[in-house]
């Protein structure tokens, strides 16, 4: 392989915010895609004689209801980190506003959808595509948290009731509302089927430690990758200086003019 022609360097990618988000996240969908599909198509077991049996179904939305409270605060707090942390976890990787990122899309296409190339491309956070791809997610993220609180809100009397008991007809009624989900948690069974095979993938063809960067947030960068990554975080910390230091000092002057 070619990644092992070349030197590796450790780099700290993930920050622990990031990798707990991710593991609450799986399991919170896990969780969510087996009560709810349950939900949707109750099987039809008899009760057994055992109080604590009887309610079994009461047990499953039940389950189900704390997975997605859990789950959307998980949300919540990833998107505060999407401002917060470290450059590989920021919001400006998830959208391309750069020619150099839409590139990156293209090229990872040819490499992992379209199998028009053998040599993988090289990032040290997520790869363009890959970043793009969970922008997406995100977006179904929302679409299944609203759709859900639709239909959790309307039989309840909580305060958010009367906006999503609008939201809920606005979109067409319970039924409708309910086929968005149920399609939603879908999606969400089909993305996290290909992501798992291409975290395997991507870490047999570049031998980086993908797959166990994000337990320990480290992965094996090329050295030449790594360098240009620490001169631009230089850079990046100089300009930052540059910005404070003339700040200030238009403060100063202005209070001098004042006095």
């Amino acid at each position: 392989m070619i990644s092992r022609k070349k030197r590796l360097r450790e780099v700290y990618v993930w920050e622990l915010p990031v990798r707990i988000f991710h593991w609450v996240n799986a399991v919170a969908i896990v969780v969510l895609c087996i009560t709810g599909y349950i939900i949707g198509n109750p099987p039809a077991i008899q009760h057994g004689t055992a109080p604590e049996f009887n309610y079994w179904f009461g047990w499953i939305r039940f389950i189900h209801f704390v997975a997605a409270f859990v789950f959307v605060i998980n949300f919540l707090v990833r998107i505060y980190w999407a401002f917060a942390g470290n450059s590989f976890a920021r919001w400006p990787n998830y959208i391309p506003l750069k020619k150099e990122q839409w590139r990156g899309i293209i090229e990872t296409t040819k490499v992992d959808v379209l199998l028009l190339s053998p040599k993988p491309v090289y990032d040290i956070g997520h790869n363009s595509l890959a970043a793009f791809t969970y922008f997406g997610v995100f977006i179904l993220f929302i679409i299944q948290s609203l759709t859900g609180f639709a239909m959790f809100c309307v039989s309840t009397n909580n305060v958010m009731e009367p906006f999503f008991t609008w939201l809920l007809f606005s979109m067409g009624g319970f039924y409708v509302v309910r086929d968005i989900h149920h399609i939603a948690m879908w999606a969400f069974i089909l993305f996290s089927v290909v992501h798992v095979y291409l975290v395997f993938y991507h870490d047999y063809i570049e031998r980086n430690g993908i797959a166990s960067s994000i337990i320990g947030g480290w992965k094996f960068i090329r050295e030449d990758l790594a360098e240009e990554y620490e001169t631009e975080q230089k850079q990046k910390v100089l300009i930052e200086r540059q910005k404070n230091i003339e700040k200030r000092d238009k403060g100063v002057l202005n209070l001098e003019r004042k006095e």
